[in-house]
């Protein structure tokens, strides 16, 4: 397809730095915060403190991002076990392999809730069957993996200006329309009244933790962008990208938080999965902005799975063509074996999601976050303290 009549953005057009912050975006919007569920989760739950814990949450998720691109640029580590053998050091017998194990657990939660979320999401606007919903799910994701870094960039790009766009549609219109119920929302909370779901105290102890621990989970995704570094120049384009992730991140997040106070306390929310559903059935333009959510749930969800798979096929299919000992042999066949492991990962993926949505996240993302805490933001704390930053 040539560029003129391409429907993805064309990243000739497009700073690197923006293209792999937009990866970054891509990644942690997936379709539990397209829905509003993770919001809710570890944020509106916790009371009146869900206005400022994001910026914490956006900030040190920017920050160890930041350190660790600069690391794999800096060592030429362009996949995630490259990057552990390198950066673990005489550890890396264990920690590498604790890290992998990390990954398989990121791998077996994140895109599996990603297909389980897309698949949901079609079966209730189409009324086609669950599993049929995720084969074309994973249909559109393994044709997006295949072909590579390169292209999972472009349409990372393409689904973070769909996705922004869709947010400020379906929100700031809502936000508008509901502000009463927005005010007094955030007058009930710093009264201490809780929300409909919420079974928190609203202390803010328990909502700094349950923010950390959102940081935790989505900090075992800086592993997938190790391979976006290869076309790095400059470590400029790093801070930039860092930079540009921060502001996209907790745009959305801030966002979505405002405009889902409106509906804090409607008691539909207490039967409801996809809380952005019910503030837009209680807002302004039901019957358009609806499909836009679905939309966009849907968008979330993909651009997510695409990026995970991608992460642990980089992976694969560099260990494999590390034993190769020219490059015309590493470039012969390369498309294939990008196609097998593909089609591997994205069939587990799809596997697993046949559970269902809530089968697969209700106890993976906490063990995931655990699993980042020993893995990541420890060696990462200890890494920098001990080096003084010299190694980035």
């Amino acid at each position: 397809m040539s560029k003129k009549n391409s429907l993805l953005v064309d990243k000739s057009k497009m700073p690197l730095a923006m293209g792999i912050a937009f990866v970054a975006f891509t990644t942690q919007f997936g379709g539990g915060f397209a829905s509003g569920a993770q919001i809710y989760q570890y944020f509106i739950n916790y009371g009146i403190w869900c206005l400022i814990l994001p910026i914490l949450t956006q900030g040190l998720y920017s920050v160890f991002f930041w350190y660790g691109m600069r690391y794999a640029y800096k060592h030429k580590t362009y996949d995630y076990r490259s990057f552990s053998d390198t950066f673990y050091g005489k550890t890396r017998h264990v920690m590498s392999n604790l890290h992998e194990i990390c990954y398989l657990i990121m791998i077996g939660t994140a895109s599996a809730a990603a297909f389980a979320t897309g698949g949901s999401t079609l079966e209730t606007l189409f009324g086609i069957p669950y599993w049929l919903c995720t084969v074309f799910v994973a249909a559109f994701i393994f044709i997006i993996a295949l072909f590579g870094t390169n292209v999972v960039r472009k349409c990372a790009s393409t689904l973070s200006v769909l996705i922004i766009i869709g947010l400020v549609l379906v929100l700031v219109p809502n936000i508008i329309v509901q502000w009463d119920s927005i005010t007094a929302a955030v007058s009930r909370m710093s009264s201490g009244e809780m929300t409909v779901l919420s079974k928190e105290s609203g202390a803010f102890g328990p909502a700094l933790w349950s923010a950390v621990l959102y940081f935790l989970f989505q900090l075992s995704s800086v592993s997938v962008m190790y391979q976006h570094v290869e076309p790095v120049t400059d470590v400029k384009q790093i801070n930039r990208a860092a930079v540009g992730m921060f502001i996209c991140n907790f745009f959305a997040m801030e966002l979505s938080i405002v405009g889902l106070l409106a509906v804090a306390y409607v008691a539909d929310l207490a039967t409801a999965s996809v809380p952005m559903l019910v503030l837009v059935q209680n807002g302004v333009g039901a019957g358009i902005l609806t499909p836009i959510i679905s939309l966009l749930i849907i968008l979330g969800a993909i651009s997510t799975a695409v990026n995970m798979i991608s992460g642990i096929v980089t992976r694969c299919v560099n260990a494999v063509e590390r034993r190769m000992d020219s490059p015309a042999k590493r470039q012969q066949g390369h498309l294939a074996r990008n196609a097998v492991f593909t089609l591997i990962f994205t069939f587990l993926a799809f596997a697993i999601a046949q559970f269902g949505l809530m089968t697969v996240v209700s106890k993976g993302y906490a063990y995931l976050g655990y699993a980042a805490l020993i893995t990541l933001f420890i060696p990462f704390v200890l890494h920098w303290i001990m080096t003084k930053g010299k190694e980035i």
